[in-house]
């Protein structure tokens, strides 16, 4: 799916109200087109969640998406960290 298209129909979902989250694997379309809440990961393209068979991986990176939800000082463009915090 085209990245700018994503950043542009998640902007006009945001406008009528809906909070939405993206998760990226390009962080310069991200950067420029800045929309809402978006989640940068490290992952190579084709893998937005991390490698098949992580599922441990593939839950974080899912959790760390969806508490960009929780934000309202937008546009939020946040990295995905790999190795996971203490408290996690």
């Amino acid at each position: 799916m085209c990245n700018q298209t994503v950043c542009l129909v998640q902007a006009a979902i945001e406008r009528e109200g809906i909070a939405t989250v993206s998760i990226s694997l390009l962080r310069e379309v991200v950067s420029v087109l800045k929309p809402p809440r978006a989640l940068f990961v490290p992952f190579q393209m084709g893998f937005p969640l991390g490698e098949p068979n992580h599922p441990e991986l593939q839950h974080r990176v899912i959790a760390s998406a969806l508490r960009l939800l929780e934000r309202d000082d937008l546009p939020v463009l946040e990295s995905f960290e790999s190795v996971p915090k203490e408290n996690e």
